[in-house]
């Protein structure tokens, strides 16, 4: 990066660090650090909800996914909005009422203390894990940029990530990931800008959006049913509806944003307006990945976007062979040059027969070039057994630091930090309070001063935060980091859900019958992922509407016979 790109970015984070620590003053307990003294207004909450939810590895891996897969991830988000009408109508109404600071309070009231210990252990797990993942993404910046080992990135992120949430609480979180989202959104329609503007001067956005559709990357609905599709219309209404309401109903990193509202109505308005705007957010990201994949139709795209561990592979014995390759891929890059040319001209002259011909001659070249890519892939296996031969996370970084100019570059890295950031401190600090709240205050101390327990939450987060840098150093080999994350939630938010659902509406059935039917749905749904019976979103309904029905029929023979 060039030195305006490096000023751009350190002052851009240095003055949200200093923003949130001054947003953070008057800690004094555990309502002021993780609740802010529930003070904050719906469109703080909204925007605090978002920023949660859309991490780093939204801005880095979702515009890869798009370039690889086309844009059917969006179904994924689907079912969200009709999951915020119903959190709305049952979820928010009892969690303010009941004047919680977790999620699972609810579940001993309700239940007993072993499912609410279940529940609140459920989620620990499995947004510990979620939380290492994220730290990764911009590790992976970094590594890529400087040349830095990805490990010792993971530890460098980490660190400077557990003082900034370990300092500044909740407020911190909300009020920051408010400034980000605004420098986020408008650093990305930058960048969505920048990618037509680059392509040739006789492509205009209409020219690239009819060349993304002839070659099946605006394939936004896919109708067809297939269970084991990971993405069509069906596994996203339905799936994506109960992993959505899970995600924002039992999840303390997102019921811990809008528990912080002033009132009832301004978390239903936060909630209710996040349903409105992700959908469309989400579809405009991946619609930068698809104009990105024109993009390297018209101009040389490398044969592996993570050219640090192509660089690496280069230095190998295989290096003569992997640049042979390399020569082949570019002469086949340059007759789709031509192809695609040729395919905008036909669409544009309203030509179908010839815009046909075309489109079947640049996907052949294409398979061409697949095919040398996965023979280069393997080389640089061979080269170096651990590398990670997945490059969906670099291929939008690729494009922003070889082909966007001086000083947004550094903007763009600088919002893919503060993602990083916003999302992850969240995390962090609803992992600390989920363990001091309904583990170390429900079991081991419920009689400490609010200063104590304030002080025992920062050590928590420290805790957590030296947890998720362990599991971020295994993250970088996993693949796509945006399905990786809901595959990993997926294992567990139906299951949650479920009995959570039990509690609101099966009124008779107990804490002891809710209990083993979430134990026994757990390792159902590990199993079925693990036989690849069913894509994953499909995971989310198979373990809530499991736990419903064994909470019940263990309910009716066990239970009524006590």
């Amino acid at each position: 990066m060039s030195p305006l790109d490096w000023i751009v970015l350190v002052g851009t984070l240095t003055t949200i660090i200093l923003y949130g620590v001054w947003k953070s003053r008057g800690q004094r307990n555990l309502e002021s650090y993780f609740l802010d003294n529930k003070s904050m207004p719906w469109y703080i909450i909204l925007l605090s909800i978002i920023g949660t939810q859309a991490s780093a590895i939204t801005f880095i891996s979702a515009p890869g996914q798009a370039y690889t897969d086309g844009m059917r991830f969006v179904q994924y988000y689907f079912g969200l909005p009709l999951a915020m009408v119903v959190l709305c109508i049952t979820f928010v109404p009892i969690f303010h009422k009941l004047k919680v600071y977790t999620a699972y309070e609810y579940l001993e009231q309700r239940f007993d203390l072993k499912t609410r210990t279940l529940a609140s252990m459920l989620f620990l797990i499995q947004r510990g894990l979620s939380t290492g993942i994220s730290i990764c993404a911009p590790s992976i910046i970094l590594s890529s940029l400087l040349g830095w080992n990805l490990y010792w990135t993971n530890m460098i992120m980490g660190g400077l990530l557990i003082i900034y949430t370990v300092v500044g609480g909740t407020r911190a979180v909300a009020y920051t990931q408010t400034f980000q989202l605004i420098i986020i959104f408008g650093g990305m329609f930058l960048a969505g800008w920048m990618v037509v503007h680059l392509l040739p001067p006789d492509i205009g956005f209409k020219q690239a959006l009819q060349v993304s559709g002839k070659m099946d990357k605006l394939n936004v609905i896919v109708t067809k049913f297939d269970w084991k599709d990971k993405y069509n219309i069906w596994s996203g209404v339905i799936g994506g509806f109960f992993l959505a309401l899970s995600y924002f109903g039992t999840d303390q990193s997102q019921v811990g944003r809008y528990l912080t509202a002033k009132s009832e109505k301004e978390s239903r308005m936060g909630l209710l307006m996040n349903g409105l705007v992700k959908v469309p957010m989400q579809f405009l990201i991946l619609l930068i990945g698809a104009m990105v994949f024109v993009f390297y139709l018209y101009f040389r795209a490398p044969i592996f976007f993570n050219e640090a561990q192509l660089a690496r592979a280069h230095k190998t014995e295989q290096g003569p062979a992997l640049l042979k390759l390399e020569d082949q891929y570019t002469e086949l890059g340059k007759i789709k040059q031509q192809q695609v040319k040729q395919l905008a001209a036909a669409l544009e002259a309203g030509n179908n027969a010839q815009a046909d011909i075309a489109k079947k001659e640049l996907q052949q070249t294409d398979v061409r070039s697949a095919a040398i890519r996965t023979e280069a892939l393997s080389l640089i296996k061979a080269s170096d057994p651990t590398a990670d031969t997945s490059d969906t996370n670099y291929i939008f970084l690729h494009f922003v630091v070889n082909s966007l100019p001086k000083g947004l570059v550094g903007l763009l890295i600088a919002i893919i930090f503060l993602a990083a950031w916003g999302s992850i401190a969240a995390a962090l600090n609803s992992l600390a309070s989920t363990t001091v709240v309904d583990v170390y205050q429900r079991l081991y101390n419920a009689n400490a001063s609010p200063v104590h327990y304030l002080l025992v939450s920062r050590l928590w987060t420290l805790i957590w935060g030296v947890f998720c840098i362990v599991v971020a150093q295994f993250a970088g080999s996993l693949g796509s980091l945006i399905e990786v994350v809901n595959v990993l939630g997926s294992w567990f938010y139906g299951v949650i859900l479920g009995i959570f659902l039990v509690a609101f509406y099966l009124k008779k059935v107990g804490g002891t019958a809710t209990f083993w039917a979430a134990i026994i749905s757990e390792i159902a749904v590990l199993v079925v992922y693990w036989t690849g019976a069913v894509s994953f979103l499909w995971l989310n309904a198979i373990g809530c509407l499991l736990v419903l029905l064994l909470a019940w029929v263990f309910h009716r023979f066990f239970e009524q016979k006590e």
